[in-house]
């Protein structure tokens, strides 16, 4: 008997409904979105009738809606919070994406709904993915740092039931998720409050204990964006279900591209799976425009630690700038001319449009960008005075022509259904039967005196029942049996519409529940834990207390602790980024002992940096 097939889920973001909307058109078979509050991107969030309406689109087609409620609570929100997760429950929200453990302890006083453990719980050991599936999650969100082999590991711990969800594209934090205390000891902005304030995309300098300058100025923290489109067979193998998509801070179209990639994809590796897998929602995207992940926002790309620790010269930072560079377009020929409008002449090697985006690097090393008045063969027209000289690189990031066509409401999504149109167990009646995945079926029948036609009639009625209009629905095959009776081209239609409207509500009324489990008692957290576990209510310090682990300290955001502190750990090493690793590359270019940073904008900050040699990882600590 074959194995019952894994189900494979591209897990979008949304900022909002209308995002939710679009992301699902184009392939997405689930999306997380924030509501009214909690949510740790605060200005992504979205009312409860935006969430209903993206919930009312997305089970259609069988998608899930998660909602992500995040944040850490203060004890003054805890009410708030259940009256929330009651309003996300009937709004028909399939699960919530949490970090603070007091969602867990409250759970006899919530809804019966899913609840799944966000990235922000930190979930970088099979000993944490253990317990935390035994206190009661769904599914657990791993950490972006995760290797192939760390991410089977903690498959071979967490039983069946419990699904794991990994991140294969968008913005990376420095710091393992949740475990970043950096903006609120800096500016009193929490990430763990959704109000995280990139810390680490500022510019740094980097200096010895003696404030001697060791490398110019750079943006050491910030961390290129992950890409894993062609690892997708490799992480399924090793026990993950649900691909995720970082981004509810993206717009529309940066959604639109990268579901249709992903989705296209993941289409891909089903088709050659044999069987052993399949999508988890119903529908397929006919997408309007060739998807290219090089052409929407990106700081230039890396799979991180996905195969271990990087080597052989791959860099991971992106140390000139947290901005979009682009791709390489053209070369400076000459100019301004400020007899021309301030114009510019480029040997361009692709067409190059008006409204494009373009940028270059100053011979300081600093970047700057503009956009495109007009071309008018070689010459572009900036819309802002510019530097430039000839020699220099030009580059795209903003790509007029490839957004435009994204924009375009070109993609439909919709459901591969089969007909049957027979004669009914009357004489003068007809029926029509529409048949979808899963043994779904809309049926109607109408009342027919058999006539005999004149002409053949099965190409016009494939015409008038393929019309099928705004629906989700796409003939497939249809199974005429009718033979030459005639039946009029309005009768078909009201067949079609009605067996369309049942069928609708079949799939609406058939969507496969969120598998729950049940609150447990369950779930090794070590002894004790300190601020890194970000407890800051009565709930989640029960939740610890409960099983035997002791809380020895609050999160920051509710009791600073006095002195240094750690603000964040990072797999990610600057000192084997710029190749001085201690382990590999022996003596080089900075000292082996204690490295600072200190910001050069933005907020005034100071970092001690620790290497941890033996775990291969960096710390960041105040001073």
């Amino acid at each position: 008997m074959s194995e019952t097939p894994v189900k494979l889920e591209l897990l979008a973001p949304a900022r909002t409904a209308d995002i939710a909307i679009e992301a699902i058109r184009h392939g997405a078979d689930a999306v997380y979105i924030g509501g009214p509050a909690f949510g740790a991107r605060a200005a992504a969030g979205n009312t409860i009738e935006d969430i209903r309406r993206t919930v009312e689109y997305a089970h259609r087609f069988h998608a899930r809606v998660y909602a992500t409620v995040n944040t850490i609570l203060y004890p003054e929100e805890i009410e708030e919070a259940k009256r929330l997760v009651r309003e996300l429950y009937d709004a028909g929200v399939d699960a919530l994406i949490v970090q603070d453990m007091a969602f867990i302890e409250m759970r006899d006083e919530l809804p019966p709904i899913a609840l799944h453990a966000s990235t922000q719980c930190d979930i970088r050991t099979p000993e944490k993915a253990a317990a935390l599936a035994a206190a009661g999650f769904e599914q657990l969100v791993l950490p972006r740092e995760l290797s192939i082999d760390e991410t089977r590991a903690i498959r071979a711990v967490v039983p069946a039931d419990v699904e794991l969800e990994a991140f294969v594209h968008g913005a990376l934090c420095v710091s393992y998720s949740g475990d970043c205390q950096a903006g609120f000891i800096a500016n009193g902005r929490s990430a763990n409050r959704g109000e995280c304030p990139q810390m680490c995309r500022l510019p740094y300098s980097l200096t010895d204990e003696t404030g001697r300058e060791l490398a110019p100025a750079a943006h050491y923290l910030s961390l290129k964006d992950l890409k894993r489109i062609d690892a997708l067979g490799e992480m399924a193998e090793a026990g993950v279900s649900s691909f995720k998509i970082e981004g509810r801070l993206k717009d529309e179209n940066y959604v639109k591209n990268v579901v249709a990639a992903y989705s296209a994809a993941l289409d891909k590796l089903v088709a050659e799976s044999g069987g052993r897998y399949v999508r988890r929602s119903h529908g397929r995207s006919t997408v309007g425009f060739t998807p290219d992940l090089d052409r929407t926002f990106n700081r230039g790309y890396t799979p991180y630690f996905l195969r271990g620790r990087a080597g052989n010269g791959v860099k991971m930072a992106s140390l000139a700038s947290p901005k979009w560079a682009g791709s390489a377009v053209a070369r400076v020929v000459s100019g301004p001319d400020a007899r021309k409008g301030g114009s510019v002449v480029v040997e361009a090697s692709d067409r190059l449009n008006n409204g494009d985006g373009l940028t270059y690097t100053r011979p300081d090393g600093s970047f700057e960008g503009f956009r495109v008045n007009r071309v008018e063969g070689n010459r572009i027209y900036p819309a802002t005075a510019v530097e430039l000289r000839p020699g220099m690189t030009l580059f795209r990031n903003v790509d007029k022509a490839f957004l435009d066509r994204v924009a375009a409401r070109g993609t439909r999504r919709s459901i591969p259904v089969d007909m049957t149109l027979s004669a009914g167990p009357a004489e003068d009646e007809i029926c029509l039967r529409i048949s979808a995945p899963e043994g779904l079926e809309g049926v109607s029948k109408a009342h027919c005196e058999p006539q005999e036609a004149r002409s053949p009639q099965e190409a016009a009625r494939r015409r008038a029942l393929e019309k099928l209009g705004d629906s989700d629905y796409e003939l497939r095959d249809l199974h005429d049996e009718l033979r030459n009776r005639f039946v009029a081209a309005s009768v078909l239609s009201e067949l079609r519409r009605r067996a369309v409207a049942e069928l609708q509500q079949a799939y609406l009324q058939s969507l496969p529940e969120k598998a729950r489990r049940l609150k447990a008692a369950g779930g090794d957290f070590g002894e004790s834990v300190d601020y890194h576990s970000n407890v800051a209510n009565a709930e989640a310090r029960k939740f610890y207390e409960a099983r035997g682990t002791a809380v020895k300290e609050e999160a920051v955001e509710r009791k600073r602790p006095s002195g240094p502190m750690r603000v964040m750990t990072t797999r990610y090493c600057l000192r084997r980024e710029m190749g001085e690793c201690l382990r590999e590359c022996g003596r080089g270019k900075l000292p082996k002992g204690t490295l600072y940073l200190k910001s050069t904008a933005g907020t005034p900050v100071k970092y001690k940096l620790k290497f941890d040699c033996e775990h291969c990882r960096m710390e960041v600590w105040t001073v």
